[in-house]
Parts: structure tokens; C-alpha cells; sequence
């Protein structure tokens, strides 16, 4: 598998989780894009690019679920969680609430968004290790206060690797009245994702990770009834222009402005290839994904003596393990440069992140599985780990 990437042999790489890594097909695809529009960037840009973006809009809506009319293609997650939080009233008064576990530039987007209106925000720890997901339901639900109107969730989380139930939150918290904007960062091409079903008001998520996408690809999904108030971050030319058949959603968020939209235009030769990788497609690639996760976490758990930080059910193409409090030194916030991270890198060649969780010297190994990853992978892990905490 590893073949189809242009992945430093000398690196074992257990880090797809964090930007992923683009197979050789779809560099390839990009770069021919990137040709014709440099070949004549007014044709291009005017005449081509809008129907390579309705292709690409066609094939992504049907992977998740959805109508081709509430999905906006965007650079990625983070843009739209402040998308969403932009579209959302909020006024003062109002209360945001969002777990511990939240990506913090999707945390920092939400301080800025109660601080210019006046809400606030309640902070919910989960808890962690995690037994069972009643216990986040549980956890979630029960903070919920008469000024609660929005919930900011992960559904993966990036620190600790977790799915979490936010198809048992999202409609529970609907019949409460509150909404919930979900970062699905990770979720695309790791786990089945209907979002018509889920029904929340705003998703997002990248398809640069587990699709394999070029970086800066990415969507918002927003329920029909907030499509007409939902504004992108940069208002361009789409304010104000002429619709046609196009929604001004779809005209606003299309176009932000002069870049390169290749990568989006990628999106169909990244998700045939993907498809073709094992039988199945890509649920059969999820699900392999998931189950090679899952054994190499069993494989470090047991190497390093240490107990699983949660259930199986709560696991997708990442798993976190915690490895044991030591000297190794503990940085809390600095997920690139945490001195266990850096040695296992320079003195085993070996990329994985370290992040301090929930607070120092407490620290997890986050794996991710990935098509080109092998069990060869996480058993060079286990013995890096094991010679550092002899």
C-alpha cells in the first residue's frame, strides 16, 4: 500500500491524524489542474472551475449523506466551525456549551465569538478514562441550564482519539432546544457519516485527512433551515451577485476570493482511489482501518502494562495510549514539540503525537491506522516505548 504515497521510507509514519498524506494519483490529478489553470487563469477560473466544483459537491454529497444545495466546499474544519459560530445568534445572555476534549482552535474561535456577543461558556468534563458512552451522554446532557442554546462538539476528538456519541446527542439536545455545530475534523473516510439523519445544524470536516484529499479541502454542511442566515468568514463577490439557478449560499461560499481551488476539484479521483484500495470501498477501508487501530493498541496497552483509556465502540482509525509518568518531560498544550514526541522521532524515526492529557505529567500516544500503515508499524512503536521506559 505504502507505494501509492510519497512517504519518507526512512519514517515510520503513525501520524496520518494530523494532515493526512495524499496518495501519488490524486498529486498527480492536482498538478494537471493546476496546469490548465495556469495555462489560461481567466478560462480557468471563469468558464471550468464552476463545473469541476459541482462535480466534486455531487460526488462528497453522496458519501455523506446530504443535498448537494446545504454543502459548501471550504479550505477546512477550523473554517468551518467559525463559519458556523459566525451564523449562529448569539446574544447576551446566551450559553455555548463544549467539552474539555475540544480542538483548541475550534475552543479559541468560540472564546472570541461569546466574547463580541456577550455569551458565555460552560466547560463539561468528560470523564476520562471513559467506561461507556452513557456516561458522556449523561455527562452532556446534564449540563444543559435554561440559557443553554448551542453545543461545539468534536466528533472525533483530536487529543484522545474518541468518537464520540453525537448521534445520540444531537437529537436529544434538539428536543431541548439546543443546537449543535459538530467539527467532524477527522470523521470523513473514518467513520459512516449520515447527516441528513443526524440532523445537526452545522457540520464540518475535512476531507484532507482520512479521504486523502489535497490540504485545503474541506465542507460545511448546514441544515436548511440556517441555510439563509450561514455566512462564510470573508465576504467576496457572492454578497452581491447575480444568482441564477445558485443559491446565494452556495455563491458566497464558493467563492471567497482568488486562490487555488484545485484541491477541491481533486475530490472525485481522491475518493475513487480510496474505493479501490480494499473490497468494500470505502466503508470496507473504514472498517479495516478501525480494526488495525484497535489491535494495535491492544499491542502498545499490553507492551507499556497500562490499561485502555476507553471501549472499543468509542474508537474509529485512532486510538490513544497512555504511557507511563516519567523525566521524560511534559509540556502541557505543545502537541509538536513534547520531548517524548521529539525523541521518539530523532532517536527512532518514528512520527506519532504525544499530547499532555488531561493535565501534566499525565500523556497519551496518539496512533493513527491508514491504508500504508502494517502491524510492523506499532511493534517498532511498542519497542521504542518500551526501551524508554526500561
Amino acid at each position: 500500500m505504502r507505494k501509492h504515497w510519497t512517504l519518507d521510507p526512512e519514517i515510520c509514519y503513525l501520524n496520518h491524524g494530523s494532515y493526512g498524506a495524499c496518495p501519488k494519483v490524486v498529486q498527480e490529478r492536482q498538478t494537471a489542474l493546476r496546469a490548465q489553470m495556469e495555462s489560461e487563469p481567466v478560462r480557468f477560473m471563469g468558464r471550468e472551475l464552476p463545473g469541476l466544483v459541482e462535480t466534486a459537491r455531487a460526488r462528497l454529497a453522496t458519501l455523506l449523506h446530504c443535498e448537494r444545495k446545504e454543502l459548501a466546499l471550504i479550505r477546512n474544519a477550523t473554517t468551518g466551525v467559525n463559519a458556523a459560530l459566525l451564523s449562529f445568534p448569539l446574544h447576551a445572555g446566551d450559553e455555548v456549551i463544549v467539552t474539555d476534549h475540544e480542538y483548541n482552535a475550534c475552543r479559541n474561535a468560540l472564546d472570541r465569538r461569546a466574547a463580541d456577543t456577550g455569551a458565555s461558556v460552560r466547560l463539561v468534563k468528560l470523564p476520562f478514562p471513559v467506561r461507556h458512552e452513557d456516561d458522556i451522554v449523561e455527562c452532556i446532557l446534564t449540563a444543559v441550564g435554561p440559557r443553554t442554546r448551542l453545543l461545539l462538539i468534536d466528533h472525533v476528538t483530536s487529543p484522545t482519539a474518541l468518537v464520540l456519541p453525537v448521534h445520540r446527542l444531537v437529537p436529544a439536545l434538539r428536543e431541548k432546544g439546543v443546537e449543535c455545530i459538530v467539527d467532524g475534523a477527522h470523521a470523513p473516510g473514518m467513520v459512516p457519516l449520515d447527516l441528513e439523519a443526524l440532523g445537526a445544524a452545522f457540520y464540518t470536516g475535512n476531507c484532507h485527512k482520512w479521504l486523502c484529499a489535497p490540504k485545503g479541502t474541506a465542507f460545511l454542511r448546514v441544515r436548511e433551515d440556517f441555510i439563509n442566515r450561514a455566512r462564510p468568514p470573508v465576504t467576496s463577490h457572492g454578497m452581491n451577485q447575480s444568482s441564477g439557478d445558485k443559491s446565494r449560499f452556495l455563491l458566497e461560499f464558493d467563492w471567497t476570493g482568488t486562490d487555488d481551488y484545485t484541491g477541491w476539484c481533486t475530490l472525485p479521483t481522491a475518493l475513487d482511489f480510496m474505493a479501490g484500495l480494499v473490497p468494500g470501498g470505502i466503508d470496507g477501508l473504514m472498517a479495516a482501518n478501525r480494526q488495525k487501530a484497535i489491535a494495535a493498541r491492544k499491542l502498545l496497552n499490553e507492551g507499556l502494562g497500562v490499561e485502555p483509556v476507553a471501549p472499543e465502540s468509542l474508537l474509529g482509525s485512532l486510538a490513544a495510549v497512555r504511557v507511563p509518568d516519567s523525566d521524560q518531560g511534559c509540556v502541557p498544550g505543545a502537541f509538536d514539540v513534547e520531548p517524548l514526541g521529539e525523541r521518539l522521532f530523532t532517536e527512532h524515526k518514528i512520527e506519532v503525537p504525544v499530547v499532555v492529557f488531561p493535565n501534566a505529567p499525565q500523556r497519551l500516544v496518539r496512533i493513527s491506522a491508514q491504508a500504508y500503515n502494517t502491524m510492523n508499524d506499532y511493534e517498532r512503536l511498542s519497542r521504542a516505548l518500551k526501551t524508554i521506559f526500561a
